[in-house]
């Protein structure tokens, strides 16, 4: 079947061949339509991901959107979106055909397009767990870190959505951070040098409630100390640092609460929920994604635009 292959670790994916995938019991066949591409995908392929270098030649992508062609528990014909573990023997969605697991199908209504519904899913699942772990209530200020990238942008529209009555977006990107005042941000903190903690406490009005943190590092520590009585922080990513020197003070001093979040360890059905809520919104228009569509020749290109942090999702046609 046509796939993008990654021929060596570190290599970027080409057009290519890979054989037929064969369905196992509990396993749906599945023609993809659309692939969206995401940090994870490429931190795989490069070998940087904690489970080691990938078994090449394989095709990557972790998402996707496609029809069903052979399953048990849903018709064929019918249209889902998708998702997997690739990389360590299971090709990805970036090929003609994928077998997934049946709980890992979402069925699509008709209203939603493909590139929207492919995009939405790691990213905005991510978003709209954490500010679930967060507990961000009616009225709460909430704090979006990393808030130009796939996650912050769904966070910073999602918080408003969950009754926060103030949010925060903070980057290092101050000219892309611009946008995030479009998208309902009430105060922009750019990441740059000086003290981030008071910074965030100005643009807040006070003391936050809530941080939705993909960075990690200095940016999280910052936004401890800015967090009140009771505050929470949900860690969802790495995008500033592995590493974190975390103070006692605030967390014992303010009753902080740290959590932690991953959709590689979140059962589907888990994230089944959160994805219908946040694909009701974007079809309802009150969540925007922003998508940039390549055709599967030009997926090289899509691959590089991934790794220049395009601060939109990407997406690769492979079909209509």
């Amino acid at each position: 079947m046509r796939a993008a292959v990654v021929r060596e670790v570190g290599a970027v994916p080409e057009p290519g061949e890979r054989p037929d995938p064969t369905r196992a019991d509990g396993e749906a066949l599945v023609e993809v339509r659309a692939a969206a591409l995401n940090p994870i995908d490429l931190t795989i392929a490069s070998g940087r991901f904690y489970a080691g270098p990938p078994h090449v030649p394989y095709a990557p992508g972790r998402e996707g959107v496609g029809v069903v062609l052979e399953a048990n528990t849903v018709p064929k014909g019918t249209r889902v979106r998708f998702e997997r573990d690739t990389g360590y023997g299971a090709d990805g969605s970036l090929a003609e055909r994928i077998v997934v697991d049946e709980a890992a199908l979402v069925p699509l209504p008709d209203e939603a397009r493909d590139a929207v519904a492919a995009a939405l899913g790691i990213a905005g699942v991510a978003a709209w767990l954490g500010l679930e772990k967060a507990q961000v209530r009616q009225g709460d200020t909430v704090l979006v870190l990393g808030a130009t990238g796939a996650v912050g942008q769904v966070a910073v529209q999602a918080a408003k959505l969950f009754g926060a009555g103030r949010v925060i977006a903070a980057a290092r990107n101050a000219d892309a951070l611009e946008r995030a005042r479009d998208l309902g941000a009430d105060a922009l903190v750019p990441l740059a040098e000086g003290d981030l903690a008071e910074a965030y406490r100005e643009a807040a009005g006070g003391e936050l409630d809530a941080v939705i943190d993909p960075l990690w590092s200095e940016p999280a520590v910052s936004a401890l100390g800015a967090l009140g009585i009771g505050g929470r922080l949900v860690h969802l990513g790495t995008a500033a640092g592995l590493e974190a020197t975390v103070p006692s003070a605030p967390l014992r001093g303010k009753n902080i609460t740290i959590v932690g979040h991953s959709n590689l360890t979140t059962p589907h059905e888990t994230k089944a929920r959160p994805y219908r809520e946040l694909l009701d919104h974007v079809i309802a228009g009150r969540i925007r994604v922003d998508v940039d569509v390549f055709p599967f020749e030009r997926v090289a290109d899509a691959w590089r635009e991934q790794a220049a942090s395009p601060h939109r999702k990407i997406v690769v046609a492979l079909a209509g």
